[in-house]
């Protein structure tokens, strides 16, 4: 079955609690079409480049998929409609990444950068 990386941008004043819930409906879609999230990752509240439908933030969520095209499309159609999510793109690809993606390791290293300057 092909490979898709899903990543989906919701309102700033979403808790975090409803942004999973958001990721596991995403998850269920994925499912009941017989697909499978092989991994989720919630990236957090972040800054946004320009403002989007008012908002200035956005929780970012990545959701790795391993189903047939039919399925994304039912998972587009579904998260056009939801109006807690500002944005949503989908990208197939060849394989997923092993471990966190590189907006984990980014993150980390951007750490792990700050204590070394401090010494």
């Amino acid at each position: 079955m092909p490979l898709y990386e899903h990543v989906f941008l919701a309102r700033q004043d979403l808790s975090q609690a409803q942004v999973d819930a958001l990721a596991q409906t995403a998850t269920d879609i994925v499912e009941q079409n017989e697909g499978k999230v092989t991994k989720t990752e919630t990236w957090g509240l972040r800054t946004l480049a320009y403002k989007i439908q008012k908002n200035r933030k956005a929780h970012y969520v990545l959701l790795n998929i391993d189903a047939p095209t039919n399925v994304v499309a039912e998972l587009e159609r579904q998260t056009a409609i939801n109006e807690d999510v500002v944005r949503y793109m989908t990208i197939r690809v060849d394989e997923h990444e092993n471990g966190p993606s590189v907006m984990m390791r980014k993150n980390d290293r951007d750490r792990r950068g700050r204590r070394d300057r401090s010494e």
